[in-house]
């Protein structure tokens, strides 16, 4: 076995897993705008500010 060569599969024990410690904590969604959406709306209150417009015009459904 070469150093190149990958085991068909691994026994990964997800039981014991832990988090990530350097990972950075975050509750923030990430969402990636196109382009052209993004030469329009420069910074990420531009783009909360227009969607909560939209959203007061959306009309409200009850659920059943």
């Amino acid at each position: 076995m070469t150093s190149d060569d990958l085991m068909p599969e691994y026994d990964v024990d997800y039981g014991t897993s832990r988090p990530n410690r350097f990972a950075v904590a975050s509750n923030e969604q990430v969402v990636t705008l196109d382009p052209d959406v993004a030469a329009v709306f420069k910074t990420s209150e531009a783009v909360n500010a227009v969607l909560r417009a939209l959203i007061t015009t959306i009309p409200q459904t009850r659920a059943g």
